[in-house]
């Protein structure tokens, strides 16, 4: 069937690079599955989880939270380049705890209307995704 080669960038560095069969992506009106031989695209990342199926059985999963950025798919390659991106085995659901609590406390010092507030709200959103996730992964 193929391979795509991918890279999975975040701001502060590299998450993933090499080959995979097949990815999911995440994107604010829903998921785009991509195969070899995808047609190009661009697209804009959301908010959930991308999907990068390691071989063709697709049973090795590399699992990644994204919140906000983009993918291009082009000749067999993606790059992905996430605003935010967390594997989903890398959450520490006490230290994102305390986080998201930081957060909500430096918000509050700020009055409604304030864009400063903008800030901590995106950091409490992410957090609260974060928790989302760590839970579904215990129940699986």
């Amino acid at each position: 069937m193929g391979a795509i080669t991918c890279q999975f960038v975040r701001p502060d560095r590299l998450l993933y690079e090499g080959e995979v069969a097949s990815l999911v992506l995440v994107t604010p009106s829903g998921e785009i599955g991509i195969l070899p031989r995808h047609s190009p695209l661009i697209c804009a990342l959301g908010d959930g989880v991308v999907r990068l199926k390691l071989g063709e059985s697709g049973k090795d999963e590399f699992r990644v939270i994204v919140s906000g950025g983009y993918a291009e798919v082009k000749d067999d390659h993606v790059i992905i380049l996430a605003d935010h991106a967390r594997l989903v085995d890398d959450i520490e659901p006490d230290v994102v705890e305390r986080t998201r609590l930081k957060a909500m406390a430096q918000r509050d010092r700020f009055a409604e209307g304030d864009t400063r507030r903008q800030y901590y709200q995106n950091k409490i959103k992410w957090c609260e995704m974060l928790l989302y996730y760590a839970e579904e992964k215990q129940h699986r």
